[in-house]
């Protein structure tokens, strides 16, 4: 009983702490894709760009880089974070979204 309770036990917390460290990961992606959004609406109601960036930052993961780009009519705003692991086990996490800009509704 004691030897299985020792292999046991050390499986059963590895594999709680994968469980966790999968939640942060997908935590982290909603909070990039919400960050995106964020910052796709700023971009689309023509404010200036610190304030996209400060829209984007304010609902993004600590350390995330905010990419923002025009293409035509469409505003895009890109958010990526690194999350920590062990080894290799780091991942990076982003979310993207896409918005039209308020000055090209009704041409």
């Amino acid at each position: 009983m004691t030897a299985e309770a020792a292999l046991v036990i050390p499986v059963l917390v590895a594999v709680v702490a994968a469980l966790i460290w999968g939640l942060m990961a997908v935590c982290a992606r909603i909070e990039c894709v919400d960050a995106a959004r964020a910052g796709a609406r700023a971009a689309a109601r023509s404010e200036p760009r610190a304030a996209v960036f400060r829209a984007a930052h304010g609902a993004a993961p600590r350390g995330a880089r905010v990419a923002l780009a025009r293409e035509g009519d469409l505003v895009r705003v890109r958010v990526e974070a690194d999350l920590p692991g062990v080894g290799r086990l780091t991942v990076r996490v982003g979310g993207e979204a896409v918005a039209l800009a308020e000055e090209t509704v009704g041409r």
